[in-house]
C-alpha cells in the first residue's frame, strides 16, 4: 500500500537512498552549524550575530566566540591591553567591536590581524598611552575609528599620531577625537588619512588649527564645538575656504570681539559653510559677551577709530607726570633754599675775587712805571 502512494517510477530503494541522502545532508547542515556556532562564552550574552559582553568584570576579550559572529560588544570591563592573543583566531564575518569603558592603556601590535572585515572600531572612553603603528594590518578595511575620551594630557597625543601618520587606514571617512586634551594639532596629523569626511574634535581644549593640520583630507564635516578658539588665524581660513563643501560646527568657543578678531569676522559674515554661524557670540569683552558674532559692528571693536583716543590719553598721562616731576623740583629747591643761597653767595664772591685779580693785572700792565717796577721787583 505504501509502495501505491508512491510517486510513478519509484522504488522502495529509491525511496530509502533519498531518506538517506535527505538524512546525510541534514547531519552535515548541523554538523557545520555546530563547528560555525560555538557556544556562548561565559558571562556573554548571543543573539543571532551579536555577542554582548558588557560590565562582567572581564579582564581579557573572551576568546570562545562564534566564527559567526559580526557585532561584538566587549564594554565596561577591566582590560587594560589588548595584544595579539584578543583575537587568536580568524573572525571574517566580523565587522563591528566596541570596547569602550574598559580602561584600555595599550593597544599591541597586530592586535587586528585576525579582523579582515573590521569597518567599526569603538575605542572610546579609555587611557591610551601606548598604540601601536602595527595595530592594524595594511589591508585593513576601516571606515569609523572612535578615539573619545581617550587622551587625558595633551603629552599622549603621540600615542595615536603614529597610527593616523602611518598610512594603512586609507578607507578610514569616520574619526571621532572628541573630549580630549589636545590643545594644539601638528600639521600633519592627518596627512595619512585619505579618505576621510568627518572629523569630531570637539571639546578637545584646541587653541588653534594651522593651516597644514586640515589641509590633505577631504573633508565634509568637521566638528570644532566647545573649544578654546578666540579667533582664527589668517592661514586657516584660507584653508576652511578652499574646501567649499565643508561644513563647520564651531558654537561653544570664547570669542574675543576686539581688534583680534576683526578679520575673522569678516570672514565669518562670508562664509557659508560654518552650520553654527547664528550661535556664535562673543566671550569678552564684558560690553559685549554674549552678543552674537553677526550683529557686532566693526566700530565696536575699537581697533582704528580708538587711537586717537589714546593718544589722547597718553599725552594727558605725560603731561600729569611732567608736571608731578616739576612740583618736586621746585620742593626740593624750596626745602634747601638757605644752603642754595649760600652756595650762590660762595659763588659770586669767588667770582668777584677773581675778576678783582684781572682788574689788578690789567692796571698795571697799562701803566708803564708800574710795569717796570713789577719787572725790577721779580728781578
Amino acid at each position: 500500500m505504501r509502495l501505491l502512494n508512491a510517486p510513478c517510477g519509484w522504488s522502495r530503494r529509491g525511496i530509502r537512498g533519498r531518506a538517506t541522502e535527505s538524512g546525510m545532508i541534514r547531519l552535515l547542515f548541523l554538523l557545520s552549524v555546530a563547528l560555525c556556532c560555538r557556544g556562548c562564552p561565559d558571562r556573554c550574552l548571543c543573539s543571532s550575530q551579536t555577542v554582548k559582553c558588557q560590565n562582567q568584570d572581564l579582564d581579557t576579550i573572551p576568546h570562545s566566540l562564534p566564527n559567526n559572529t559580526k557585532i561584538l560588544f566587549v564594554t565596561g570591563n577591566n582590560i587594560t591591553s589588548i595584544t595579539a592573543d584578543s583575537f587568536p583566531t580568524g573572525l571574517k564575518l566580523l565587522t563591528d567591536v566596541y570596547l569602550s569603558g574598559n580602561g584600555i592603556e595599550s593597544v599591541g601590535e597586530m592586535v587586528f590581524d585576525n579582523l579582515p572585515n573590521l569597518l567599526r572600531l569603538d575605542l572610546s572612553n579609555n587611557n591610551l598611552t601606548d598604540f601601536s603603528e602595527r595595530a592594524f594590518p595594511d589591508d585593513n578595511k576601516l571606515q569609523v575609528l572612535n578615539l573619545s575620551r581617550c587622551i587625558h594630557n595633551h603629552t599622549f597625543i603621540d600615542t595615536v599620531l603614529g597610527v593616523l601618520q602611518r598610512g594603512n587606514l586609507r578607507m578610514l571617512q569616520v574619526l571621532d577625537l572628541s573630549n580630549n586634551a589636545l590643545v594644539i594639532l601638528p600639521d600633519d596629523m592627518f596627512t595619512g588619512l585619505s579618505s576621510l569626511l568627518t572629523l569630531s574634535l570637539q571639546n578637545s581644549s584646541i587653541i588653534g588649527v594651522n593651516n597644514g593640520t586640515l589641509k590633505s583630507p577631504p573633508l565634509r564635516d568637521l566638528d570644532l564645538r566647545d573649544n578654546s578658539l578666540r579667533y582664527l588665524q589668517a592661514s586657516t581660513m584660507a584653508a576652511f575656504s578652499f574646501k567649499p563643501g565643508l561644513h563647520i560646527q564651531m558654537v561653544g568657543n570664547p570669542w574675543q570681539c576686539t581688534c583680534i578678531i576683526e578679520e575673522t569676522l569678516a570672514w565669518l559674515k562670508n562664509f557659508t559653510q560654518i552650520t553654527d554661524i547664528q550661535n556664535l557670540t562673543c566671550a569678552n569683552p564684558k560690553a559685549l559677551r554674549g552678543q552674537p558674532l553677526l550683529q557686532v559692528d566693526m566700530p565696536q571693536l575699537k581697533c582704528s577709530g580708538n587711537m586717537d583716543g589714546v593718544l589722547e590719553t597718553s599725552y594727558v598721562f605725560l603731561g600729569l607726570v611732567l608736571a608731578l616731576i616739576g612740583v618736586i623740583f621746585l620742593l626740593v629747591l624750596y626745602l634747601n633754599r638757605k644752603g642754595i643761597k649760600r652756595w650762590m653767595y660762595n659763588i659770586r664772591d669767588a667770582c668777584r675775587d677773581h675778576m678783582e685779580g684781572y682788574h689788578y693785572r690789567y692796571e698795571i700792565n697799562s701803566d708803564p712805571r708800574l710795569a717796570n717796577l713789577s719787572i725790577n721787583s721779580d728781578v
